[in-house]
């Protein structure tokens, strides 16, 4: 089966326009820019103790970082107003799935055992 056998018997598809949108280097080099930057302040704010916040901080840099490459890099920016809806809403499902996970891991740490958890080293002295 070809491609022209499958694009029906019009020849072309119904409803979709052909033309694609080009974007400038101008642009594609400021989002370049931009996705450099936010990358080193991602690792600036890794090296400082905030505490709680640092997850967050990170979270909200990878999600900004996200949407600049699916606005222009994959061309949402030029594209339907119906694909940005399903975007936000696929990024909002997620947004609330890993807080309701933050949540949950929130619950159970005061019940933690120091030295006891996964992945941590034992700092009690060894038995003799």
């Amino acid at each position: 089966m070809t491609y022209e056998t499958t694009r029906g018997a019009a020849g072309a598809d119904a409803g979709h326009a052909t033309v694609g949108h080009v974007v400038s280097m101008k642009v594609l080099a400021g989002v370049f820019a931009a996705l450099l930057v936010l990358t080193v302040l991602t690792v600036a704010v890794a090296t400082v103790d905030l505490g709680n916040l640092n997850l967050y901080v990170a979270l909200a840099i990878a999600g900004l970082k996200g949407t600049l490459v699916v606005l222009f890099f994959m061309h949402l920016r030029y594209d339907q107003p119906f694909h940005l809806v399903v975007f936000l809403g696929c990024l909002a499902f997620a947004v609330m799935f890993i807080s309701l996970v933050l949540t949950d891991t929130r619950a159970y740490a005061p019940s933690l055992i120091p030295g006891e958890a996964p992945g941590m080293k034992d700092v009690r002295a060894p038995s003799q």
